[in-house]
């Protein structure tokens, strides 16, 4: 009869040891988003102002509703708005590029944007 096939203690250790190379390696070239440098604010698709993000600053939206966008230690936010739901608002804080915040009922987008290295993209 055949015996089963059966781990050596190195055998575990070598699988082990392969499983914490792979998730270090993933982790060490795991893009990041990196930190943003301005913030572009557009209205019904339109840019309508591009602000560096580390300016302090409040700004007053008006439309069908009004929304209150305020710049504040390198971050940005909708800290008020009169829309339904308040989704904008609820978006919080935010400073990495390609972040935003939209509120749609107002026709208002938020972008955080950064420098980036790429010069073109093919494809």
């Amino acid at each position: 009869m055949r015996d089963g096939l059966r781990f050596q203690k190195g055998d575990i250790l070598a699988i082990g040891l392969v499983l914490v190379l792979a998730v270090f390696a993933f982790c060490l070239f795991l893009p990041e988003n990196e930190k943003g440098t301005r913030v572009e604010i557009y209205r019904d698709g339109v840019l309508a102002e591009s602000l560096p993000l580390w300016e302090e600053r409040e700004i007053t939206l008006e439309g069908d509703y009004t929304s209150v966008i305020t710049l504040r230690d390198g971050r940005v936010a909708v800290t008020s708005s009169d829309c339904p739901g308040e989704d904008c608002v609820a978006s919080g804080w935010i400073d990495r590029a390609g972040r935003s915040i939209v509120c749609l009922p107002n026709g208002v987008e938020v972008r955080v944007v950064g420098d980036s290295d790429v010069d073109f993209v093919v494809g």
